[in-house]
């Protein structure tokens, strides 16, 4: 009797350290949260995977252990993940996109957040009442400066000689950098000679649906904003731009790549390899001494051969040709 409570206890006491963090064999754990499924952002978690990987923290070595899960755009299945990595008290939440960002600030406290896809705190409202970030919250932001910078491109290459050029967007109201993008596109459009029609929609199932009525107006290049619901989307939209003959430029180098003419915009691999360098430091000492948000460094004039060429469109030096 006496052996089976000893028994009892150990298997108690193992049971209680195995609860008490997720840490197995001194292998340290990371929750890596997308929102959604998208070709584009899944660059980031590459991004970020190979930067830990370059710093000693390998899932092939065993030198680490990356959980990952994708919400598939679901919010009850978004908060239903943060919660779990919470209770399972991982070392670090990697969280790639606004969504993931917001959910995981409003789930812990204490365990140290990496973001990258995701704005500065104050577009995301996340700040407190000074105005301040969430102690707990590292990796990389966006800011919007660099709109103005990639909407000019649309009236250089497209030579309008004096015409006004249409403009079309959509963009999702619930996503605060997509209606920020909208205010501060529309402010600088009048000074570029430009008029912007712009439709709202609620999710990627209406984004065929919005994006034929926006061609009906006559538009004469589309403008693929930071919308994650544009990012997942996309394929509808430049199916529907293709048919119309229809230019699509953005501000997110990713886009290029899947048939958008030119964008100036963050590299999101690159975006997710900052973050990642950031996670690595921490899991090397587990202090965040010196860690902070930082602004995306790298950012990248690119355009797509083949849409430059369908639309007849020449591109200046400067501009990376995409593959």
């Amino acid at each position: 009797m006496k052996y089976l409570r000893i028994l009892s206890l150990l298997a108690l006491i193992i049971v209680i350290q195995s609860c008490s963090s997720s840490t197995k064999n001194n292998v340290p754990v990371v929750g890596f949260i997308d929102a959604f499924e998208d070709a584009t952002i899944s660059q980031a978690k590459t991004g970020f995977i190979d930067a830990l990987k370059k710093n000693g923290f390998s899932e092939e070595q065993k030198t680490v252990v990356i959980k990952y899960n994708n919400a598939q755009g679901s919010i009850p299945t978004l908060t239903q993940m943060v919660n779990q990595f919470v209770s399972e008290k991982v070392d670090l939440l990697a969280t790639s996109t606004t969504l993931a960002t917001v959910a995981a600030i409003q789930k812990t406290k204490t365990i140290p957040i990496f973001q990258m896809v995701s704005p500065t705190p104050d577009r995301m409202k996340v700040t407190d009442a000074a105005g301040k970030a969430p102690a707990n919250l590292y990796g990389t932001m966006e800011e919007l400066n660099y709109i103005d910078t990639s909407f000019a491109i649309i009236p250089q290459l497209l030579k309008p000689k004096g015409a006004q050029l249409t403009i079309g967007m959509i963009y999702n109201q619930s996503e605060p950098q997509s209606a920020d993008a909208l205010q501060r596109i529309q402010g600088l459009a009048a000074k570029l000679n430009v008029k912007i029609i712009a439709l709202p929609l609620n999710s990627s199932a209406d984004a065929q649906l919005v994006t034929q009525a926006l061609l009906n107006k006559g538009i004469d290049a589309f403008f693929a904003n930071p919308d994650n619901t544009v990012f997942a989307a996309f394929e509808t939209i430049r199916k529907s731009c293709d048919q119309h003959n229809v230019p699509i430029f953005t501000s997110e180098a990713g886009l290029v790549q899947r048939g958008a003419v030119a964008a100036f915009g963050a590299d999101i691999y690159q975006w997710g390899y900052q973050s990642g360098l950031q996670a690595a430091q921490y899991l090397k000492t587990h202090k965040t001494d010196g860690l902070k948000l930082e602004m995306v460094k790298i950012r990248k004039r690119v355009y797509n051969p083949v849409a430059a060429k369908k639309y007849n469109i020449t591109i200046p030096a400067g501009f990376e040709a995409v593959k």
